[in-house]
This record gives structure tokens, sequence and C-alpha cells, in this order.
């Protein structure tokens, strides 16, 4: 499985999220296996995907460059924070306009054939878990193929230790257990 690449990144670019920290565990699991890139969307800021602007100025340098990040892997690992029910606008207008077609490359090429797997963190109970069937919407709408293993871990405040790493590592099986089911579906797929 050592020839599939994942691209691992948060909903959220908030100093010290708990998506973000989540994000780093499952690329830890993911590289034990795979060519993982851990991104940060803060790396990469964009404007409000808006039709006029794309007309008259083309994609922002930045989307054209999460293109090709996108178009470069296998696989996705996403960690969603939940906005009132919701994933975040962030990823959103992310994955908006790295939909949107570049030069003579058509839209939604970077997500066709790739599969992708959800994880979401949150202080409350749910964890998250009520982001993800939305998300799971729009990226099956795309062309990702969304594994149906999913995560989503609630009480986040006592789960990580603000650096990135868990500290209750009762998780560590689950999100293992997430981040394998990915990478069987996006080694089979790319074989």
């Amino acid at each position: 499985m050592s020839n599939v690449k994942v691209l691992v990144f948060s909903g959220s670019i908030r100093k010290g999220s708990f998506n973000k920290q989540l994000a780093a565990v499952a690329a830890q699991s993911a590289g034990a296996e795979a060519e993982v890139t851990l991104l940060d969307l803060a790396d990469f800021p964009m404007p409000i995907y808006d039709g006029d602007l794309e007309a008259a100025e083309g994609l922002p340098t930045n989307a054209k460059k999460l293109r090709r990040l996108f178009d470069e892997h296998d696989a996705f690992i996403i960690a969603s924070p939940e906005y009132n029910g919701f994933f975040s606008p962030l990823l959103k207008n992310t994955l908006d306009w790295v939909s949107r077609s570049d030069a003579d490359e058509p839209d939604l090429v970077p997500y066709k054939g790739k599969v992708a797997a959800l994880l979401a963190a949150s202080p409350g109970g749910l964890g998250g878990l009520r982001a993800l069937p939305s998300l799971r919407q729009l990226l099956s709408g795309i062309g990702v193929l969304v594994i149906p293993d999913q995560l989503a871990i609630g009480g986040a405040m006592s789960v990580f230790d603000g650096e990135g790493q868990l500290k209750d590592d009762s998780w560590q099986p689950k999100i293992d257990g997430v981040v394998e089911a990915l990478m069987k579906t996006a080694s089979a797929l790319k074989s």
C-alpha cells in the first residue's frame, strides 16, 4: 500500500483546533502505510468563491496550488469541525475553488477516482457527527468515493493535549481503523 498518496487536512484553521489535532494524529497513522501530506488550509487563503471574480481573474493562485495537491493524491482524510450542524464555510469554500476548471483541465478532475475518510472532533457530546452527512453528500456529488467508516470524537478537550497528540489512547485504535479502511479502499482502486 506504500504507493498510495494521502492528503490530510482539517476544515478549521483555528490555533488549537481539535480537528487540526485529529488530522495530525490521522496523518501519523496513515504515514505507516502511505505517502502522506498534512495540509493546513491557513497556508492557502482564498476569497469566498465568486463566479464573477473567477470570470474576471481566473482561479486564485492558492486555488491552483490546492488543485494540484488534490490532483496528486489518491485519497483524502478530512477532519471536519461542526458549525451549527454543518461543516465549516472554510471547507466548503476550499472544495468549491478546487472543483473549478483550470486552463485546459475540466472542473472536478482533482476529485475523480479519489476516496475519502471523514473524521470530526468537538467538545460536544456528538463530536461533530451532525456535519459529516452533509460533507459526505457534497463529496459524493463531486465524484469522491467516501468510505462508510467514519469517526466523531465527542468531549475532545479531554482527548487531545493541544500539541496534536492524544491524551486518551483509547481513541487510537478507532482512528487507525478508519485509516486502515481508507488505505484498503484506496489501494484497491489504484490497482
